[in-house]
């Protein structure tokens, strides 16, 4: 575990430094942030009908979304992109490492970095300013605080899923289009799943997407009970552990028929 740990620490580090880039972000998910929060107000005040959730849920479920944003798995590592375009990913193979530990290595580190350097200030704003609530009691913040860890996971399997696609694809752009598509509309970032047609409601229980959004927000709002946390975390790793199993078989075939410059 000490040298993945070792490129997970190092590839944190490193993403740190991209304050800039983070600052853009903060403001650019900021705008956005407002945007849906006006439209879900027009929605409250223009329906008298029963809601699955309330308008000041839905605004801490927004916000938390806007502050976790970069978590998501909806693109691809551009340096895996550049080390399978340019061939240079034969080196990758030489390294004494498990290829697999070591991009899920980087895909965690490139998920939290981001996320950490735009999620304080929002959530100093946010709670300020624009109505993002506190954990609706401490054993929700620690109900949240395991399911992020879930989402983490789950995340990073995915994005290492997207990087080992790289083999079979020129650009890459196709399969991370796909994949962000899924994930923003079946985690609940753009709309909570509790609005979707109760139809709808065993197929996104089952997915894995809604552990990466859902589940954490309406845990620390409460909506879900915290004792809940041992079956939706369950529900998170199966899906991670299942993950990191196509991955790994998807990768041993891609090292196989993968044909670099000069071979």
């Amino acid at each position: 575990m000490t040298p993945y740990w070792a490129i997970l620490s190092a590839r944190f580090r490193t993403l740190l430094q991209y304050r800039a880039a983070a600052a853009a972000g903060f403001g650019t998910q900021l705008f956005w942030g407002l945007i849906r929060v006006m439209i879900f107000e027009a929605f409250y005040r223009s329906t008298t009908s029963a809601q699955p959730m309330s308008y000041q849920e839905v605004v801490t479920y927004i916000w938390l979304g806007q502050a976790l944003l970069a978590m998501l798995p909806w693109n691809y590592d551009r340096d895996v992109h550049a080390l399978v375009r340019s061939g240079n990913v034969a080196y990758e193979l030489l390294r004494p490492l498990d290829l697999y530990w070591h991009w899920y290595a980087r895909a965690m580190a490139w998920r939290v970095a981001p996320a950490v350097l735009r999620a304080l200030p929002m959530f100093i704003v946010a709670g300020l300013f624009l109505g993002l609530q506190p954990p609706d009691s401490w054993a929700s913040l620690g109900a949240w605080i395991i399911s992020l860890l879930g989402a983490l996971l789950l995340s990073a399997a995915i994005t290492t899923l997207i990087n080992i696609s790289l083999m079979w694809t020129i650009a890459g752009d196709g399969m991370a289009s796909l994949v962000s598509t899924l994930v923003v509309i079946l985690s609940g970032m753009v709309v909570p799943l509790p609005f979707f047609p109760d139809w709808a409601q065993s197929i996104l229980n089952f997915l894995p997407f809604r552990g990466l959004v859902d589940v954490p927000f309406r845990l620390y709002m409460g909506h879900l009970p915290p004792g809940d946390i041992l079956g939706l975390f369950a529900h998170q790793l199966a899906w991670t552990l299942a993950l990191v199993a196509a991955s790994r078989h998807v990768l041993r075939r891609g090292t196989r028929r993968l044909v670099v410059q000069g071979g």
